[in-house]
């Protein structure tokens, strides 16, 4: 392990800036940038906000099963997001593994919370989360694609806030999309 300490809080606003980043970059892998309205660094709360079809709560016109789909649905999606942000904090920015006690905190987290939210047993989460980390995996260790998420983290910490429609734009423009 090399001299930086890495922990589960930001350490600076680069840190922040390279989370939002990876947050925002396993949201595009997803083809699911259009769940958020405006990202901004500055919060002092959550970094996302969610549009309206994230946070849809179902209808007695739609079937349980449909609105149960859709909250596991909502529950992969921030799995993958707090798996991004730590791999582009860790294999982008610091250029090393994520800690082996950080990644089994987040899961320890993700498990935690697939129980209490959508009442999964231990088995589906481990599913779930191990689906969102193989595929961040593959999509932070490339190298090739290091130099767009550092642009992108190097932009979000220039503009502050960017909409969900201009976080689409720049990572069409960076090529990442």
């Amino acid at each position: 392990m090399s001299q930086h300490k890495f922990s589960l809080s930001y350490l600076n606003e680069d840190d922040r800036a390279y989370g939002l980043a990876g947050m925002m970059v396993a949201l595009a892998s997803l083809d699911a940038i259009d769940r958020v309205a405006t990202v901004s660094i500055d919060t002092d709360g959550p970094m996302v906000e969610f549009s309206h079809a994230y946070y849809f709560a179902g209808s007695p016109s739609i079937s349980p099963k449909s609105t149960w789909d859709n909250l596991v649905s909502n529950f992969h999606l921030t799995t993958s997001m707090v798996v991004g942000n730590i791999l582009a904090r860790s294999l982008v920015r610091l250029k090393e593994e994520a800690p082996e006690d950080i990644m089994k905190e987040v899961y320890n987290i993700v498990e935690e919370e697939g129980i209490a939210t959508c009442a999964l047993e231990s088995d589906e989460v481990e599913n779930l989360y191990n689906h969102a980390l193989s595929r961040a995996m593959r999509l932070f260790r490339n190298p090739r694609v290091h130099p767009a998420i550092d642009e992108f983290a190097r932009i979000i910490s220039l503009r502050r806030s960017l909409s969900g429609r201009e976080v689409l734009d720049e990572l069409h423009l960076l090529q990442l999309l």
